[in-house]
């Protein structure tokens, strides 16, 4: 019998996984640095403020939309796109609680057996 290995992972788990491969592709990165630098829903051509095509903004905007961290709602023929605040904070806390139990003691370092 075989199983998705992602069901052994706790759900906070699979999403830092999810977020972070999100967040591995520049494009992504600028997408919701301009959303947050707008501090206000974006309609229009977002592709005006990247250089990629309409295209290549587009199948960004709906890779970030697939995981909720934005939010789009049409406006008549336009789509006002938004950070979703409350997935960014709780993801921001999971990254902070992640790195902070990942670096509280020097594991490996000078004079560490494992180095």
């Amino acid at each position: 019998m075989t199983y998705a290995k992602t069901t052994v992972f706790t759900e906070e788990q699979q999403q830092l996984a999810r977020v972070a491969k999100a967040l591995a592709h520049p494009a992504r990165v600028a997408i919701i640095q301009l959303l947050a630098s707008k501090k206000t829903c974006i309609s229009g051509d977002i592709a005006a403020e990247l250089p990629l095509s309409r295209t290549t903004v587009s199948q960004h905007l709906q890779e970030l939309k697939t995981l909720d961290l934005i939010r789009g709602e049409i406006d008549g023929l336009t789509v006002c796109y938004c950070l979703n605040m409350g997935l960014l904070r709780q993801v921001q806390q999971q990254f902070t609680t992640f790195f902070t139990d990942a670096t509280t003691e020097d594991v490996c370092g000078p004079g560490a057996s494992c180095c």
